[in-house]
């Protein structure tokens, strides 16, 4: 009977039905496997996204490549023909495949054409299931993932990143408070019984999620219920701790970026603090407002910036706001005098109420247009997993024009509360600096000349 209404459900055609992205067809399988399905737009493609829930932040700074590594092992083959022949498999079925391992969890992205993709996801299946991680494979992976981060990591770029000389601003602030390892993760120490646990604990049907967009075969879930649904789900193994603030940071510091350079980057980084019942979009828009409000006072009164921009990062479970600008350096100062003076008046007055609904009104009007297609749309599930409950995903321009100026304003005064960190990335010498250099060490020179030629005339 289910499988009759699921099959009446991705027939359904109507516009209404095909138009409203945040309603899916979402159930779980007996073994824990949760599905999500929507008929796309794009006729004759499916977009399939496979969200395992397991991610770097699950292991310690020693292993956590151990999920990244395993990734790629995935792709070296279910046979004897190897990673060459898993692709000529992939490709005879006209699709290809990628695969990313975040902080948070491992997907693997698929496009495929509609007419092959049970052959596609059988595929995938086989890729989970038959793969052999024997110790040539693991060698060959390990080698690709270390190119992947830069390539061998020598002693100078390990004293680089333990001088916070090898991080970004955000980085390196994360490092300093304890929020990120402060070097790059290594594989060569990582051994075959750490890759087969990792995949035996956490790549279950109970930790993981298939999103299918697109032309979808109505036979699709009976399918699914026979192939993935034969997977063994396992006890669920419990997710590492997300990192919190363990140290303190300087309040300010210079990063040096470079030998010779005139711009200089600012970087003011301010920790978004938890407020009971503030929805995740209006730190969004205060990011929109406080950007807005960068661009005017920098570029549009001062020139300074051509642009400034502000930005949210999250670092293990702490988020991040920072207001950034690209200068010259002279105008360091007065870029960051306006700065303040910019969070006095906010401080003072509040948020203006015609600015803010202006940027309100654009960012709900943004969300009529954003996804667009079968992958973004896919792409948007996978990303919004966690809005996601019984068939439905939020809907972000609703929680948007419920966010009142009032609430806004509340917000912004919370941010600002704590003085936060500046960074500020420049080079080590601007060039009309490395010029007074050069010169003066010429002049060094010819001084030495000089009076070396003077005391080998004296002593004659």
């Amino acid at each position: 009977m289910r499988c009759l209404l699921l099959i009446f459900l991705l027939l359904g055609t109507a516009p209404s039905f095909a138009l409203d992205r945040y309603s899916v067809e979402g159930y779980q399988l007996p073994n824990g496997l949760q599905l999500i399905l929507k008929p796309g737009s794009e006729r004759g493609h499916v977009a399939i996204r496979l969200v395992v829930g397991v991610g770097l932040d699950d292991f310690s700074c020693a292993d956590q490549q151990l999920p990244h590594l395993l990734e790629h092992l995935l792709f070296s083959g279910v046979d004897d023909t190897g990673e060459g022949g898993l692709e000529q498999r992939m490709q005879a079925l006209g699709g290809e495949w990628n695969a990313f391992t975040s902080h948070a969890d491992t997907t693997f992205v698929i496009e495929a054409p509609a007419k092959n993709q049970r052959k596609v996801l059988d595929l995938l299946l086989s890729l989970l299931t038959q793969t052999q991680l024997t110790e040539q494979r693991i060698n060959v992976a390990k080698q690709v993932v270390e190119r992947e981060d830069g390539g061998h990591y020598s002693h100078l770029q390990r004293w680089l990143d333990r001088q916070d000389l090898g991080h970004s601003a955000s980085n390196q602030l994360a490092v300093e408070l304890g929020l990120k390892c402060t070097e790059r993760a290594q594989v060569e120490n990582l051994t075959r019984q750490q890759l087969e646990t990792v995949r035996q604990n956490w790549y279950a049907p109970n930790n993981m999620t298939l999103i299918i967009v697109g032309d979808l075969d109505r036979l699709l879930p009976a399918y699914l219920e026979r192939t993935y649904g034969s997977l063994k789900p396992v006890e669920p193994s419990e997710h590492k701790p997300l990192a919190a603030i363990e140290a303190r940071a300087e309040p300010e510091r210079e990063l040096l970026r470079g030998v010779v350079g005139d711009t200089v980057q600012l970087h003011w980084l301010l920790p978004e603090p938890v407020i009971e019942d503030q929805s995740d979009e209006t730190w969004d828009l205060l990011r929109d407002y406080l950007e807005w409000a960068l661009y005017s006072e920098l570029r549009l009164k001062h020139g300074w910036s051509y642009g400034p921009w502000a930005e949210r990062e999250v670092f293990g479970g702490v988020g991040f706001l920072s207001l950034n600008a690209d200068l010259e350096r002279n105008d360091v100062p007065q870029a960051r005098q306006v700065v303040e003076q910019l969070k006095a008046r906010l401080l003072k007055e509040g948020l203006d109420p015609q600015v803010f609904a202006r940027l309100k009104n654009a960012a709900i009007a943004r969300q009529a247009w954003a996804v667009q297609g079968n992958s973004a749309l896919a792409d948007y599930y996978w990303a919004s997993l966690g809005d996601y409950d019984n068939g439905h995903f939020a809907d972000p321009a609703k929680r948007l024009q419920a966010i009142s100026l009032k609430q806004a304003n509340a917000a912004m005064r919370e941010l600002f509360a704590e003085p936060g960190y500046v960074r500020i990335e420049k080079a080590l010498f601007s060039y009309n600096s490395l010029s007074l250099v050069i010169l003066g060490a010429l002049a060094l020179l010819i001084i030495i000349g000089v009076g070396w030629r003077a005391w080998r005339h004296r002593r004659r």
